[in-house]
């Protein structure tokens, strides 16, 4: 019995010395001190030796457990050391690379908002901003847009409950600085929009941009001309603008306004789909119910309002083909508006 515990000891320093890793190391701890272990099989032999030998070999098999369990231990110590110097290693950073490192660039959203913010700020336009978080007579009502109106099954809006919302549009905006603020008014504001859509042209949360104009003897004219100015500046001095009739609650008359297509300058091309044209906002004169219901005299005054989706500005201006690509982070995306 006693020589047998010797060899299990001089075979289990061998498989040890041969061990490489902590996986190594757990399969020689179930081998020897495991519960079906070689060392827990020698103590159930115990029973066979001669009575007067029990004490003697019961100790020199205890410790052998205790030498074991220590060695195993002592080396997972150190394969754990130098799996994590490898791993530090590996994962070092040079901090004298920091001197030539790449700086990041605004992103192709933000580049465009702040582009078409400073055309009409050089105009004259006021910028104003306002809660995300909305009333549903703000968002709605005050826009000649009431509960059972139609118009409301074409935005598929997240309500908090029956009152409150995540806005729709940033025209909320507009009614309340006319409730706030009387004529003349020459406002614009940007901001998040959030709808309940989600495809290639169309994202759950998304950029808008609307403008208001309401002082005495606005006509389309003024639209027209304002809509122009900031296209041509915008795109290129080509641009052309085009209304065609519409309809929206909350102006009247109303319009759908065009861009010839900045690609091919009205010739017909595949951002185009060959018309030469590309549709980007709405817009119309204010409705006088609307200007009504915030308390300016419709019959001394009038106004035009537009609004258009930053993101559709963005992948006209730079040929993007897919909203999504604006919300992934894809750094190759991103690279491409450093300059």
């Amino acid at each position: 019995m006693k020589q047998q515990i010797e060899n299990i000891k001089q075979e289990f320093a061998q498989e040890l010395q041969n061990a490489t890793s902590v996986a190594n190391l757990q399969e020689l701890r179930v081998k020897y001190v495991g519960k079906s272990g070689v060392v827990t099989g020698l103590l159930r032999q115990i029973k066979d030796v001669a009575p007067q030998d029990r004490a003697s070999v019961g100790n020199m098999i205890n410790d052998l457990r205790k030498g074991v369990e220590v060695q195993l231990a002592e080396t997972e110590e150190k394969f754990a050391q130098v799996e994590l110097e490898n791993k530090l290693k590996a994962e070092q950073i040079d901090i004298s690379l920091l001197n030539g490192q790449q700086w990041g660039t605004r992103h192709p959203i933000d580049k465009v908002k702040d582009e078409i913010i400073d055309l009409f700020k050089g105009i004259g336009f006021e910028v104003c901003e306002g809660p995300e978080l909305e009333t549903d007579y703000y968002n709605f009502q005050a826009l000649n847009i009431p509960l059972e109106h139609p118009s409301r099954d074409m935005q598929d809006t997240f309500y908090i409950n029956d009152n409150i919302l995540l806005r729709t549009q940033t025209s909320a905006m507009q009614a309340r600085l006319m409730e706030k603020k009387g004529p003349p008014i020459k406002m614009l504001c940007p901001g998040k929009v959030f709808r309940a859509d989600s495809d290639a042209s169309h994202s759950p949360v998304f950029h808008q941009i609307e403008g208001l104009v309401v002082d005495t003897d606005i006509t389309l004219r003024d639209l027209k001309g304002t809509l122009e100015y900031v296209a041509q500046r915008l795109f290129d001095e080509q641009t052309q603008v085009r209304f065609r009739p519409s309809y929206f609650p909350f102006t009247e008359p109303s319009v759908e306004v065009d861009l010839t297509c900045c690609n091919c300058h009205g010739k017909g091309c595949s951002l185009c789909k060959g018309t030469g044209w590309i549709e980007v906002l709405g817009a119309g004169m204010v409705n006088p119910f609307v200007l009504e219901n915030c308390g300016i005299d419709s019959n001394k005054y009038t106004g035009y309002a537009f609004g258009f989706g930053i993101e559709r500005m963005a992948m006209i201006k730079y040929g993007i083909p897919d909203i999504r690509l604006f919300f992934e982070n894809d750094i190759r995306f991103l690279k491409q508006f450093k300059k």
